[in-house]
Protein backbone atom coordinates (compact mmCIF):
# COMPACT_ATOMS: atom_id res chain seq x y z
CA UNK A 1 0.00 0.00 0.00
CA UNK A 2 1.50 3.55 -0.56
CA UNK A 3 1.19 6.32 2.17
CA UNK A 4 1.15 9.91 0.84
CA UNK A 5 1.54 12.99 3.09
CA UNK A 6 0.38 15.52 1.47
CA UNK A 7 -1.13 16.37 -2.19
CA UNK A 8 2.94 16.91 -3.71
CA UNK A 9 3.28 13.38 -2.48
CA UNK A 10 0.86 11.47 -5.04
CA UNK A 11 2.74 10.46 -8.36
CA UNK A 12 1.96 12.86 -10.86
CA UNK A 13 0.92 9.65 -13.05
CA UNK A 14 -1.76 8.98 -11.45
CA UNK A 15 -4.70 7.62 -13.05
CA UNK A 16 -8.66 7.66 -12.33
CA UNK A 17 -9.04 5.81 -8.39
CA UNK A 18 -12.00 5.10 -5.76
CA UNK A 19 -11.68 7.84 -3.20
CA UNK A 20 -13.44 7.80 0.39
CA UNK A 21 -12.45 10.82 2.29
CA UNK A 22 -13.06 10.77 6.51
CA UNK A 23 -10.97 11.60 10.24
CA UNK A 24 -11.45 7.27 10.03
CA UNK A 25 -10.01 7.51 13.93
CA UNK A 26 -10.33 3.70 15.58
CA UNK A 27 -11.33 2.46 11.71
CA UNK A 28 -14.31 0.84 13.60
CA UNK A 29 -16.94 -1.55 11.99
CA UNK A 30 -18.75 1.28 10.22
CA UNK A 31 -15.55 2.93 8.99
CA UNK A 32 -14.93 -1.10 7.06
CA UNK A 33 -18.36 -1.16 5.57
CA UNK A 34 -17.77 2.36 3.84
CA UNK A 35 -13.46 1.62 2.84
CA UNK A 36 -14.62 -2.21 2.23
CA UNK A 37 -16.97 -0.82 -0.51
CA UNK A 38 -14.44 1.51 -1.77
CA UNK A 39 -12.37 -1.44 -2.33
CA UNK A 40 -14.91 -3.45 -3.60
CA UNK A 41 -15.93 -0.51 -6.56
CA UNK A 42 -12.49 0.39 -6.56
CA UNK A 43 -12.14 -3.40 -8.57
CA UNK A 44 -15.14 -3.04 -10.42
CA UNK A 45 -13.84 -0.66 -11.86
CA UNK A 46 -10.66 -1.64 -12.48
CA UNK A 47 -8.46 1.62 -10.81
CA UNK A 48 -6.90 1.93 -7.18
CA UNK A 49 -8.42 2.75 -4.28
CA UNK A 50 -7.36 5.74 -1.95
CA UNK A 51 -8.37 6.54 1.36
CA UNK A 52 -8.13 10.25 1.72
CA UNK A 53 -7.58 11.30 5.58
CA UNK A 54 -6.00 14.39 7.83
CA UNK A 55 -3.16 15.15 10.54
CA UNK A 56 -3.47 16.45 13.10
CA UNK A 57 -7.60 15.92 13.52
CA UNK A 58 -9.60 19.18 12.18
CA UNK A 59 -11.46 19.96 14.99
CA UNK A 60 -8.02 20.78 16.47
CA UNK A 61 -7.25 23.28 13.89
CA UNK A 62 -10.73 25.01 14.05
CA UNK A 63 -11.49 24.52 17.69
CA UNK A 64 -7.71 24.76 19.35
CA UNK A 65 -7.81 22.51 22.70
CA UNK A 66 -10.86 20.68 20.88
CA UNK A 67 -8.65 17.44 19.99
CA UNK A 68 -10.70 14.21 20.74
CA UNK A 69 -9.10 11.49 22.70
CA UNK A 70 -7.23 9.21 19.81
CA UNK A 71 -8.57 5.75 19.23
CA UNK A 72 -5.54 4.84 16.97
CA UNK A 73 -2.59 6.81 15.45
CA UNK A 74 -2.46 7.24 12.00
CA UNK A 75 0.64 4.31 11.34
CA UNK A 76 -2.14 1.96 12.97
CA UNK A 77 -5.06 3.30 10.99
CA UNK A 78 -3.09 2.87 7.78
CA UNK A 79 -2.38 -0.92 9.04
CA UNK A 80 -5.97 -1.60 9.39
CA UNK A 81 -6.65 0.21 5.83
CA UNK A 82 -4.11 -2.05 4.47
CA UNK A 83 -5.92 -5.42 6.02
CA UNK A 84 -9.23 -3.91 4.25
CA UNK A 85 -7.27 -3.74 0.88
CA UNK A 86 -6.98 -0.16 0.42
CA UNK A 87 -4.13 0.35 -2.35
CA UNK A 88 -2.85 4.43 -1.18
CA UNK A 89 -3.94 6.54 1.77
CA UNK A 90 -3.21 10.08 1.83
CA UNK A 91 -3.18 11.66 5.09
CA UNK A 92 -3.31 15.49 4.34
CA UNK A 93 -1.96 18.20 6.30
CA UNK A 94 -4.74 19.97 7.99
CA UNK A 95 -3.88 23.76 8.61
CA UNK A 96 -6.15 26.76 8.73
CA UNK A 97 -5.02 27.74 4.82
CA UNK A 98 -6.72 24.15 3.92
CA UNK A 99 -9.76 24.70 6.41
CA UNK A 100 -10.77 27.81 4.64
CA UNK A 101 -11.11 25.80 1.06
CA UNK A 102 -14.56 25.88 -0.19
CA UNK A 103 -16.34 22.59 -0.50
CA UNK A 104 -16.05 23.04 -4.14
CA UNK A 105 -12.66 23.91 -3.95
CA UNK A 106 -11.70 20.65 -2.06
CA UNK A 107 -13.41 18.69 -4.81
CA UNK A 108 -11.60 20.07 -7.47
CA UNK A 109 -8.40 20.91 -5.28
CA UNK A 110 -7.96 16.62 -4.02
CA UNK A 111 -10.29 14.87 -5.94
CA UNK A 112 -10.67 16.24 -9.71
CA UNK A 113 -7.19 17.72 -10.18
CA UNK A 114 -4.73 14.73 -8.07
CA UNK A 115 -6.52 11.68 -7.77
CA UNK A 116 -9.25 12.00 -10.72
CA UNK A 117 -11.75 10.23 -8.86
CA UNK A 118 -14.01 8.18 -10.85
CA UNK A 119 -16.06 7.50 -7.85
CA UNK A 120 -16.46 8.50 -4.31
CA UNK A 121 -17.75 6.03 -1.64
CA UNK A 122 -18.62 8.11 1.93
CA UNK A 123 -21.50 7.39 5.17
CA UNK A 124 -24.31 9.77 5.39
CA UNK A 125 -23.33 12.11 7.52
CA UNK A 126 -20.07 13.26 5.73
CA UNK A 127 -19.23 16.80 5.37
CA UNK A 128 -16.33 18.77 4.14
CA UNK A 129 -15.02 22.06 3.27
CA UNK A 130 -14.97 25.67 4.92
CA UNK A 131 -17.38 25.65 7.65
CA UNK A 132 -17.89 21.95 6.74
CA UNK A 133 -20.66 23.02 4.72
CA UNK A 134 -20.19 20.58 1.93
CA UNK A 135 -22.17 17.66 2.17
CA UNK A 136 -23.46 14.09 0.41
CA UNK A 137 -25.84 16.39 -2.02
CA UNK A 138 -23.08 18.66 -2.76
CA UNK A 139 -20.56 15.99 -3.64
CA UNK A 140 -23.44 14.33 -5.64
CA UNK A 141 -23.98 17.58 -7.39
CA UNK A 142 -20.51 18.32 -8.29
CA UNK A 143 -20.31 14.52 -9.29
CA UNK A 144 -21.72 15.22 -12.33
CA UNK A 145 -19.82 18.61 -13.47
CA UNK A 146 -16.62 16.66 -12.76
CA UNK A 147 -17.37 13.19 -13.87
CA UNK A 148 -17.75 10.98 -10.73
CA UNK A 149 -20.29 8.71 -9.43
CA UNK A 150 -21.37 8.74 -5.64
CA UNK A 151 -22.18 6.25 -3.44
CA UNK A 152 -23.53 6.39 0.29
CA UNK A 153 -23.52 3.57 2.60
CA UNK A 154 -25.32 3.55 6.07
CA UNK A 155 -23.37 2.76 9.34
CA UNK A 156 -24.87 -0.27 10.37
CA UNK A 157 -26.40 0.23 14.15
CA UNK A 158 -24.37 -1.19 17.12
CA UNK A 159 -26.38 -3.88 19.49
CA UNK A 160 -26.51 -3.70 23.32
CA UNK A 161 -23.59 -1.69 23.53
CA UNK A 162 -24.19 1.48 21.79
CA UNK A 163 -28.17 1.02 22.36
CA UNK A 164 -28.74 0.72 19.06
CA UNK A 165 -27.10 3.83 17.61
CA UNK A 166 -25.11 3.93 14.55
CA UNK A 167 -21.26 2.82 14.89
CA UNK A 168 -19.26 5.95 15.66
CA UNK A 169 -15.82 6.84 16.94
CA UNK A 170 -17.51 9.86 19.54
CA UNK A 171 -19.20 6.87 20.86
CA UNK A 172 -16.52 4.41 21.51
CA UNK A 173 -14.48 7.07 22.80
CA UNK A 174 -17.27 7.48 25.27
CA UNK A 175 -17.15 3.55 26.26
CA UNK A 176 -13.28 3.64 26.43
CA UNK A 177 -13.60 6.50 28.70
CA UNK A 178 -15.67 4.69 30.64
CA UNK A 179 -14.20 1.48 31.02
CA UNK A 180 -16.15 -0.50 29.08
CA UNK A 181 -13.39 -1.50 26.77
CA UNK A 182 -15.86 -5.04 25.65
CA UNK A 183 -18.76 -2.57 24.18
CA UNK A 184 -15.61 -0.72 22.42
CA UNK A 185 -14.28 -4.03 20.72
CA UNK A 186 -17.95 -4.52 19.99
CA UNK A 187 -17.73 -1.36 17.87
CA UNK A 188 -14.53 -1.53 16.66
CA UNK A 189 -14.36 -5.10 15.49
CA UNK A 190 -11.41 -5.98 17.56
CA UNK A 191 -10.16 -5.08 20.79
CA UNK A 192 -9.12 -1.34 21.98
CA UNK A 193 -5.56 -0.82 21.66
CA UNK A 194 -2.73 1.83 23.33
CA UNK A 195 0.30 2.07 22.38
CA UNK A 196 3.79 3.55 23.26
CA UNK A 197 7.35 3.22 24.02
CA UNK A 198 7.93 1.18 27.63
CA UNK A 199 9.89 3.76 30.12
CA UNK A 200 11.20 2.87 33.54
CA UNK A 201 8.47 3.53 36.51
CA UNK A 202 9.26 3.21 40.39
CA UNK A 203 10.24 -0.63 39.72
CA UNK A 204 7.65 -1.52 42.72
CA UNK A 205 5.66 -4.04 39.99
CA UNK A 206 9.13 -5.94 40.28
CA UNK A 207 9.79 -5.39 44.35
CA UNK A 208 6.11 -7.06 44.23
CA UNK A 209 6.64 -10.18 42.14
CA UNK A 210 4.90 -8.49 39.22
CA UNK A 211 7.16 -6.53 36.90
CA UNK A 212 4.88 -4.55 34.74
CA UNK A 213 5.74 -2.37 31.63
CA UNK A 214 5.33 1.15 31.91
CA UNK A 215 3.91 2.59 28.32
CA UNK A 216 4.37 5.93 27.78
CA UNK A 217 1.50 6.68 25.78
CA UNK A 218 1.36 8.35 22.40
CA UNK A 219 -0.30 11.82 22.89
CA UNK A 220 -4.19 12.44 22.45
CA UNK A 221 -3.95 8.93 23.06
CA UNK A 222 -7.87 7.73 24.29
CA UNK A 223 -7.20 5.66 27.56
CA UNK A 224 -9.45 3.92 29.57
CA UNK A 225 -10.98 4.44 32.77
CA UNK A 226 -9.20 3.76 35.85
CA UNK A 227 -8.99 0.39 36.55
CA UNK A 228 -7.55 -3.12 36.20
CA UNK A 229 -7.98 -5.08 32.59
CA UNK A 230 -7.44 -7.96 30.95
CA UNK A 231 -5.68 -7.81 27.55
CA UNK A 232 -2.38 -8.53 25.77
CA UNK A 233 0.68 -7.01 25.68
CA UNK A 234 1.93 -7.06 22.00
CA UNK A 235 5.93 -6.87 21.59
CA UNK A 236 7.49 -6.79 17.97
CA UNK A 237 4.80 -9.71 16.85
CA UNK A 238 4.56 -11.52 20.20
CA UNK A 239 1.26 -11.19 21.71
CA UNK A 240 1.15 -12.04 25.34
CA UNK A 241 -1.82 -12.53 27.84
CA UNK A 242 -1.89 -9.92 30.35
CA UNK A 243 -3.00 -8.03 33.58
CA UNK A 244 -3.21 -4.40 32.88
CA UNK A 245 -3.32 -1.46 35.24
CA UNK A 246 -4.17 1.86 34.76
CA UNK A 247 -4.63 4.88 36.68
CA UNK A 248 -2.15 7.23 39.39
CA UNK A 249 -1.31 3.94 41.69
CA UNK A 250 -2.75 5.41 44.69
CA UNK A 251 -1.35 2.33 46.77
CA UNK A 252 1.54 4.69 46.81
CA UNK A 253 0.33 8.15 46.41
CA UNK A 254 1.10 8.57 43.41
CA UNK A 255 -0.27 11.56 40.83
CA UNK A 256 0.59 10.67 37.38
CA UNK A 257 -1.89 8.43 35.30
CA UNK A 258 -0.16 5.54 33.83
CA UNK A 259 -0.91 2.49 31.59
CA UNK A 260 0.79 -0.55 32.55
CA UNK A 261 0.90 -4.31 31.85
CA UNK A 262 2.44 -7.31 33.65
CA UNK A 263 3.37 -10.45 31.12
CA UNK A 264 1.43 -13.49 32.57
CA UNK A 265 3.88 -15.88 33.51
CA UNK A 266 6.56 -14.72 31.86
CA UNK A 267 10.13 -14.29 33.31
CA UNK A 268 12.83 -11.75 32.55
CA UNK A 269 11.04 -9.61 29.91
CA UNK A 270 13.46 -6.91 29.64
CA UNK A 271 11.11 -4.45 27.27
CA UNK A 272 12.86 -1.35 28.18
CA UNK A 273 12.81 1.70 25.26
CA UNK A 274 10.81 -1.16 22.44
CA UNK A 275 7.60 0.09 21.37
CA UNK A 276 4.56 -1.97 22.23
CA UNK A 277 0.87 -1.83 22.30
CA UNK A 278 -1.60 -2.89 24.81
CA UNK A 279 -4.99 -4.73 23.65
CA UNK A 280 -7.87 -3.75 26.49
CA UNK A 281 -10.00 -7.36 26.61
CA UNK A 282 -12.08 -6.76 29.78
CA UNK A 283 -12.58 -4.83 33.02
CA UNK A 284 -11.70 -6.47 35.71
CA UNK A 285 -12.50 -4.09 38.67
CA UNK A 286 -11.90 -0.33 39.67
CA UNK A 287 -8.83 1.29 40.87
CA UNK A 288 -8.57 0.63 45.22
CA UNK A 289 -6.21 1.69 48.06
CA UNK A 290 -5.61 -1.34 50.22
CA UNK A 291 -4.81 -1.37 54.05
CA UNK A 292 -2.03 -3.27 53.78
CA UNK A 293 0.72 -4.32 51.02
CA UNK A 294 -0.36 -8.19 51.80
CA UNK A 295 -3.80 -7.24 50.97
CA UNK A 296 -2.67 -5.65 47.89
CA UNK A 297 -0.69 -8.66 46.69
CA UNK A 298 -3.76 -10.98 47.43
CA UNK A 299 -5.62 -8.48 45.60
CA UNK A 300 -2.90 -8.48 42.62
CA UNK A 301 -2.55 -12.46 42.29
CA UNK A 302 -6.76 -12.28 41.85
CA UNK A 303 -6.52 -9.98 39.48
CA UNK A 304 -3.85 -12.37 37.53
CA UNK A 305 -6.37 -15.85 37.83
CA UNK A 306 -9.18 -13.64 36.92
CA UNK A 307 -7.20 -12.12 33.52
CA UNK A 308 -5.80 -15.70 32.97
CA UNK A 309 -9.55 -16.82 32.58
CA UNK A 310 -10.71 -14.04 30.93
CA UNK A 311 -8.09 -14.32 28.20
CA UNK A 312 -8.21 -18.16 27.71
CA UNK A 313 -11.93 -18.22 27.63
CA UNK A 314 -11.90 -15.58 24.56
CA UNK A 315 -11.26 -16.80 21.04
CA UNK A 316 -8.94 -13.98 19.59
CA UNK A 317 -8.66 -13.36 16.05
CA UNK A 318 -7.24 -10.30 16.16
Amino acid sequence: MQRWRGLEDIPQDWGRSVVTIGSYDGVHRGHQLIIGRAVERARELGVPSVVVTFDPHPSEVVRPGSHPPLLAPHHRRAELMAELGVDAVLILPFTAEFSKLSPADFIVKVLVDKLHAKAVIEGPNFRFGHKAAGNVALLTELGATYDYGVEVIDLFVTGEAGGGRPFSSTLTRRLVAEGDVTGAAEILGRPHRVEGIVVRGAQRGRELGFPTANVETLPHTAIPADGVYAGWLEVEGESMPAAISVGTNPQFDGTERTVEAYAIDRVGLDLYGLHVAVDFLAYVRGMLKFDTIDDLLVAMAADVKRCSELIAAHDRTH
